[in-house]
């Protein structure tokens, strides 16, 4: 039986994720980043994130050859930021507001959390490769983070809200 490849992805869509920005920075200082929304722990020891990027992404080379990428989980308030790591053919790093973070890393100072990660493994995950990294330092900020969820932008509700 195959899975139509439509039908899958609207079928994902329905999986809410935290909304990602990897970024890294090549051999000769050149910087790279993605918005990836297949984001996720690994393991407590060692210290493991995950994160999901395409084969055919214009990053990609530079994630496979450097040492070392940040995840900037983004707050409810930077959804323009997603977008802007999203779409291809631009500089994504025109607006100034990544700038050297943990382990010198780009990262965004308004971020729900950083993590600065030493690359552990890329493994392969068909038509994506899955980028392991062991976290070396992080930042958590008191923003709520932003969610994408139904092909859109969300924010988590707090908990006291619930009813």
């Amino acid at each position: 039986m195959s899975i139509d490849a439509t039908a899958f992805t609207r079928a994902m869509s329905r999986v809410p994720g935290p909304v990602a920005v990897a970024t890294t920075v090549d051999g000769a200082g050149r910087r790279w980043g993605f918005t990836g929304s297949s984001f996720s722990s690994l393991s407590l020891d060692p210290p493991l994130v995950l994160i999901c990027l395409a084969k055919t992404a214009s990053t990609h080379a530079a994630f496979a050859g450097s040492p070392h990428f940040m995840v900037n989980v983004l707050n409810g308030d930077q959804a323009e930021v997603a977008r802007r790591f999203a779409k291809s053919g631009v500089d994504r790093f025109h607006a100034g507001d990544m700038v050297p973070c943990e382990l010198g890393l780009p990262g965004h100072p308004d971020a729900a959390l950083r993590l600065a990660c030493t690359r552990y493994d890329m493994l392969d995950g068909g038509d994506h490769s899955i980028l392991v990294g062991r976290v070396e330092a992080l930042h958590v900020a008191a923003h709520p983070p932003l969610v994408y969820c139904d092909r859109s932008f969300t924010q988590p509700m707090p908990a006291g809200q619930l009813t």
